[in-house]
Order: structure tokens, then C-alpha cells, then sequence
């Protein structure tokens, strides 16, 4: 099942962490379905930013501020009073949470108790949507696939700081969002995103574009690492399904993994060869080990039985599909070409 995305029309939206890779596609998705769409994030994190190349001017409203700030928060909800909320600010990146792990949890914990603040003091408020992560878990490593019901605990500040997140959201959820009136809350646990535009330090992916342009081997740190690697438009199709579904309806809410089939947990080895046969033009790869790296986990997979049974959800792109996108959108990019458009056809072709 996909979204409808004719629910969006009109509607006020507010998504947080919309300079971010997944909030910049997510705010193509809701502005080209005619959502009324407001975004509260920092400055783009990257240069090049997504945001900047997607088209957004003057297509929806952009508020530059710190979720930490729950005045400025506030003050953003007061203004714009949106029926739909999708929470994505965040420190997404674990080696930055070995370097920052105060502003990691400052940002991902009590940025997430300011969310909720603010949606207890905005009656327009109906639908929530807090996004974490396939990260939140307690990994035995023992490989097998995480549900929703096992332990949260994740090792590094990033991933515990997304496992605080989630009990945050328990916590509000019985102690203030109980009530039939009152708005529904979801919590959805993705997996590792890929996709054209992510243009972030320490990702796999960008470090690919990165190498293949200045013409260089390909360093991948942990080959034999295996995560569940999906294209960006696949989980946020899911927020938008389970935005839209427990709207009025709060028996949909709930918490959610959102993860590939196991086909597409992969190596990231494997990923990397995968991207270097769609480019072509002498793209390689090697294995390129840290001293003293800081812990990662080995094996990540999500269980996704859930979202298929209450849904009727499947993935729509395997791993061949998105790298191929991937590349694509890159060449665009590179040869300065119409990335709104590229875009657009992507978000046309998954929605198709």
C-alpha cells in the first residue's frame, strides 16, 4: 500500500530537519501533493545541501532554528498551527556522536521532549510522526532480524540517544496522548537510507559519488558489515502511509520498523561493488581499515512483518533499482543538470 497523496492537499504540514537529506525529498513529496508545508531545521548540514538544489523556494515555508530552542519551537507551531507532524531533526551520524555525544543527546532526546511539548499546547495538531532508527535496538549480533517488541538500547551516543528518543515518545504517548481526542503518535524505526543527494561525511554512499568524481578507489570501512540499505523514498512513503492512516483513526498508531526485504540487507562491501558496476568508467573499490575505529555495529536487520500486516506494505526498488537511481541522480548533479526534475521523476516513477 502506498500513500494516498490527495490526503496532503491543503493540509498544514511541519516537518522538522527539513534541510536535511531525507526532510529535503520529504518536502518535495508534500509540496508537489499540495501540502501547505512549513520546516523548522538548522542551516542545511552540508555544502552541497539537497535543500538548496531541490526547488523548495517559495514553495513552502522555512524556519532556521535549533530544535534545542523550545521557545523558537514554540513560537514556529503558534505561527503556522500544522494538522501533521513529522519530526526528522536530528544528529544523524554516529562517528560525529563519538566526537559530540552531549550535542547528540541534547539534540535527539530533549529535541524530541520539545516536539512533544509543543503538539501538547497545539490543539491543531492530529498526526505525529517521530522518525528513529533500525539503530535503536540492543544487538547481540547474533544477525537476527530486530522487532519492534525486543529491547532498546543502542551501543553508540547516536544510536542510544534514538533509543531515548523512542521511550520519550512512550512516555508522552500513555501520559498525555491517551485520550481519544487527543493526537495520534507514531514512532518509525528506518533502515539505512541511500539516494541521490545525501551529500553527508562518513556515509557510504557519498563517499562513492565523492571518489568516483575526483577519480578515485572507492574506501569502504567495514566491507563485511551487513545493514538494510533501502532507497529514501521507501521509508518516507511510510511516514506519509502511517501520517495519513492514523489521522482520525488512532488504532494505527503504534511503533514501526520500515526496512528492506532481506535481499537487501547487504555488506557494505557488496553495496559498494553493486555501485561501481552501475558507474562504470573504472569505478573500484578497497577495503580500507581504521586504527582505533570507533565501534559500529557488525549486522542490522529490521523485521518488517508488522508494517506488512497492518498495511499491506512491501518495498517497491531492490538494491539494483536504487543504486542505478543513485547514479543517475548523480550524473545528474554532476553534469549541473535539473535535479527538481530528477527529482520529481523518482518520486513519480515510486508512486507510479
Amino acid at each position: 500500500m502506498l500513500p494516498d497523496m490527495e490526503f496532503y492537499r491543503g493540509r498544514k504540514v511541519l516537518v522538522t530537519g527539513h534541510t536535511g537529506f531525507k526532510g529535503a525529498w520529504l518536502c518535495r513529496m508534500l509540496v508537489n501533493a499540495g501540502a501547505a508545508v512549513a520546516g523548522y531545521a538548522l542551516d542545511p548540514p552540508t555544502d552541497p545541501a539537497l535543500y538548496d538544489l531541490a526547488g523548495l523556494d517559495g514553495r513552502m515555508e522555512s524556519v532556521i532554528g535549533d530544535i534545542r530552542d523550545l521557545k523558537r519551537l514554540k513560537e514556529t507551531f503558534e505561527q503556522t498551527q500544522p494538522e501533521i507532524v513529522f519530526h526528522l531533526a536530528a544528529q544523524p551520524i554516529v562517528r560525529e556522536s563519538y566526537r559530540d555525544p552531549r550535542l547528540t543527546y541534547e539534540t535527539n532526546v530533549m529535541g524530541t521532549v520539545n516536539l512533544l511539548e509543543c503538539v501538547r499546547s497545539t490543539p491543531s495538531v492530529k498526526s505525529v510522526l517521530n522518525v528513529t532508527t533500525d539503530k535503536v535496538y540492543l544487538n547481540d549480533e547474533k544477525g537476527r532480524a530486530f522487532r519492534e517488541e525486543d529491547p532498546l538500547d543502542g551501543f553508540d551516543p547516536y544510536s542510544n540517544s534514538k533509543s531515548c528518543s523512542e521511550l520519550v515518545t512512550h512516555s508522552y504517548i500513555r501520559s498525555f496522548f491517551a485520550a481519544e481526542d487527543s493526537p495520534a503518535v507514531s514512532t518509525v524505526r528506518a533502515g539505512n537510507v541511500i539516494g541521490g543527494g545525501d551529500f553527508a561525511a562518513d556515509r557510504l554512499i557519498p563517499d562513492c559519488v565523492r571518489a568516483v568524481r575526483d577519480r578515485k578507489v572507492i574506501g569502504v570501512r567495514n566491507p563485511d558489515s551487513i545493514r538494510p540499505f533501502q532507497h529514501v523514498l521507501e521509508p518516507l512513503a511510510v511516514y506519509l502511509l502511517i501520517a495519513q492512516k492514523q489521522h482520525g483513526n488512532k488504532r494505527y498508531a503504534g511503533f514501526y520498523n520500515a526496512g528492506p526485504d532481506d535481499r537487501d540487507c547487504l555488506p557494505a562491501g557488496e553495496l559498494a561493488e553493486l555501485f561501481c558496476r552501475c558507474w562504470g568508467d573504472g569505478a573500484a573499490w578497497e577495503a580500507r581499515a581504521e586504527e582505533n575505529a570507533p565501534h559500529e555495529a557488525g549486522t542490522l536487520r529490521l523485521d518488517c512483518g508488522k508494517l506488512k500486516r497492518v498495511f499491506g506494505w512491501e518495498p517497491r526498488w531492490h538494491m539494483e533499482e536504487c543504486i542505478e537511481k543513485v547514479c543517475r541522480f548523480s550524473r545528474v548533479w554532476l553534469d549541473g543538470g535539473d535535479i527538481p526534475a530528477e527529482m520529481d521523476r523518482e518520486i513519480g516513477e515510486f508512486l507510479a
